[in-house]
């Protein structure tokens, strides 16, 4: 099994590799080749920074955001976007204007909003995951603690895409998913023994 981890300048790749194999991931390939995604049986895309810049990166990258959709969204194949790699997801980012997301899961991406003054933003650090109403990941996301790192936070359209929900000064959105999409916001490489069963349930998920 042959796991495509994109590369497009806007992710901690080689933590995320490093748990992807720790988890049971046996054929990793870090790749920035659009042919290596359409051929890959799993797709994993992280993002760290803006929403703005992860966009422009993942799509200067020439063919790559078509092939995603090919072998995703045509050809079925499970995904998991971690941090921004999961907000791409959404219909639109906020951060720094307007720009355009996959628009795969319908939402935004909006800056957390400082409910009581002794929330910090950004929220950062270890949080609680709680499922959320529906189960839209077919059991793949499971309650427990991760580590998160964000200011902006993914405001799904629909509830019934919603996996899961952590608090800070009110609920974030912590997983969302669709079909053969899931999206977590936190980090499952920094988050220890709960990040590494999330990636090895995802090396085995058949949505």
């Amino acid at each position: 099994m042959t796991l495509a981890l994109i590369d497009y300048g806007a992710g901690n790749l080689h933590s995320v590799a490093n748990a992807l194999r720790a988890a049971g991931a046996e054929d990793v390939a870090i790749t920035a080749d659009p042919s290596v995604v359409r051929a890959a049986d799993r797709i994993v895309l992280p993002g760290v920074g803006s929403f703005k810049a992860c966009a422009a990166g993942l799509w200067g990258i020439s063919g790559m955001v078509e092939a995603m959709t090919e072998r995703v969204q045509v050809g079925g194949a499970p995904f998991l976007g971690i941090c921004v790699g999961m907000q791409l997801l959404a219909t639109r980012g906020l951060e720094h204007g307007v720009t355009e997301g996959l628009g795969w899961i319908d939402g935004q991406v909006q800056k957390i909003e400082r409910t009581d003054p002794r929330i910090k933003i950004p929220h950062m650090g270890w949080n609680d995951v709680g499922l959320g109403r529906h189960d839209p990941a077919s059991g793949l996301i499971e309650p427990g603690e991760a580590y998160f790192l964000h200011s902006y936070h993914f405001a799904p359209d629909d509830g019934a895409s919603v996996a899961a929900m952590t608090d800070h000064g009110g609920g974030l959105v912590a997983a969302v998913a669709k079909d053969n999409v899931v999206g977590v916001q936190f980090h499952p490489e920094k988050s220890q023994g709960y990040g590494l069963s999330l990636l090895a349930r995802f090396l085995e998920w058949k949505p």
